[in-house]
């Protein structure tokens, strides 16, 4: 079976090719910096060097394959929606081009809104566009990433989180080794056809308040989660260097999930994943912070 793997280092695409190696399967490596490649892979998988807002790349980098895992990459440019276009418009051209089997995309919770999510509408704008090619697809919606966290690093030593959300307001949140579990299942998995929505909700939806207090307990000193204005989070993002439609598209992701936004997957057996916050900040953040 030839399966290709975008972001082949990103927090999801590092799990999933490994469990892909784990599997027996020899998968394509989607690069835009082969040389980045962890060593002990070499031998074990394929590699193109790829830049994934390149159409004619990817489609000669996808030929011959019976399933892809697309992400696509973080956007790099002042326009972020534009870049997810791009990136689109890669993805459309190598399904298309290449008539590949089936396509498993890590999309996001919120999605469905299709409208006024900001980074997410670019998730968005890729869904309704394998949906239109017509190829086998599964959109994971994911929640918001344990990984995250690893943004905030700086704010975690200081001992505050400052989120726009409100801080009872409970969430999905998802390991995103646990996702690319989900994502190694479905790539391989023949059962299934047609256009599917896989939610990966994690283990339990999770308030700010409630991150904060397993966050507490993990790092052994008080970690507060403070609420803070639209405003505020915004001179922050472009006080740090973001672009102005960048930041505005960044804050998007949290202020359009606001008030009476629910996610279109329930949670129930089949969106439930069962690595827990506590268990993965023990492992990852003490290091981080280090």
């Amino acid at each position: 079976m030839q399966i290709a793997v975008t972001t082949p280092n990103g927090n999801v695409g590092q799990h999933v090719v490994r469990i892909l190696v784990r599997a027996g399967v020899r998968p394509r490596l989607l690069m835009r910096h082969p040389d980045r490649l962890a060593p002990e892979l070499r031998g074990l998988v394929d590699v193109a060097e790829v830049d994934q807002y390149d159409a004619a790349q990817v489609v000669g980098a996808t030929s011959g394959l019976d399933a892809l895992f697309w992400v696509d990459p973080t956007p790099a440019g002042a326009d972020p929606l534009a870049d997810y276009a791009r990136a689109t418009d890669s993805v459309v051209a190598a399904v298309t081009e290449n008539t590949i089997g089936r396509v498993v995309f890590q999309s996001s919770v919120g999605a469905e809104k299709r409208h006024g999510a900001g980074e997410i509408d670019g998730l968005a704008h890729t869904e309704t566009a394998l949906d239109a090619t017509g190829v086998d697809v599964t959109h994971l919606r994911c929640g918001y990433f344990f990984s995250n966290l690893l943004l905030q690093l700086d704010a975690l030593r200081a001992g505050t989180l400052q989120v726009v959300l409100p801080l009872d307001a409970p969430m999905a949140w998802v390991a995103p080794r646990d996702i690319a579990e989900v994502a190694v299942t479905r790539l391989l998995n023949p059962a299934w056809s047609g256009r599917q929505v896989q939610a990966v909700h994690g283990p339990a939806d999770l308030t700010w308040s409630e991150v904060a207090q397993i966050l507490s307990t993990v790092l052994a000193r008080p970690i507060t989660a403070e609420r803070i204005t639209d405003e505020a989070m915004y001179a922050q993002l472009t006080a740090a260097g973001m672009p102005p439609r960048r930041a505005d598209a960044v804050l998007g992701m949290s202020t359009g999930l606001r008030g009476d936004f629910t996610p279109e997957q329930p949670r129930t057996p089949t969106t439930t994943t069962p690595t827990t916050l506590m268990s993965w900040a023990h492992e990852t953040l003490p290091l981080a912070l280090a």
